[in-house]
């Protein structure tokens, strides 16, 4: 196996720069490389690991089998605020969601994005002052999710095994 050749800790905000503009540039495999390499020199890196989480949920379309979703959760005890666990859980959902929905699984878009909404409801508990980040997700969402055959009448059969309890 290849020795990977170690990241100087003076070339990590280059570094950071160059995996954002990778995001960019719909090259997420690219991204996520970068990313792995300044944790390498700098565990904790906050910014390197939200960057990493998304550039790993990027690449959702292409993974059937939920492997890349499993890698990117793994990530989220890794960072330090609880605020930033909530909302980055919660994109990962959504991500997950317009994935199902792009592959044409209505269903299962609607779960998750279900487990998106919630998790946007925790960070918007949790939010900073002025952020309203996990607001704006709340409501593509929402909108999204209004937007789907069936939604109705799914939102009907919740509440009414809510109500039955």
């Amino acid at each position: 196996m290849l020795e990977l050749k170690r990241l100087s800790h003076d070339a990590v905000p280059a570094a950071l720069s160059k995996a954002e503009r990778y995001r960019l540039l719909n090259e997420p495999a690219m991204a996520e490389s970068i990313c792995l390499d300044i944790l390498a020199v700098e565990a904790g890196h906050q910014q390197a690991l939200t960057t990493l989480i998304l550039a790993i949920t990027d690449q959702f379309g292409h993974d059937t089998a939920g492997r890349h979703t499993a890698r990117a959760q793994q990530l989220i005890p890794r960072l330090e605020d609880e605020y930033s666990r909530a909302y980055y859980s919660a994109i990962i959902s959504e991500r997950r969601a317009r994935a199902k929905l792009g592959a044409g699984r209505t269903a299962l878009a609607r779960d998750w994005f279900g487990e998106a909404l919630r998790g946007f409801d925790r960070a918007i508990a949790l939010r900073p002052g002025g952020n309203d980040d996990a607001v704006l997700r709340w409501n593509a969402c929402a909108r999204t999710l209004q937007e789907l055959p069936g939604t109705a009448e799914a939102v009907e059969a919740d509440d009414a095994v809510i109500m039955s309890e």
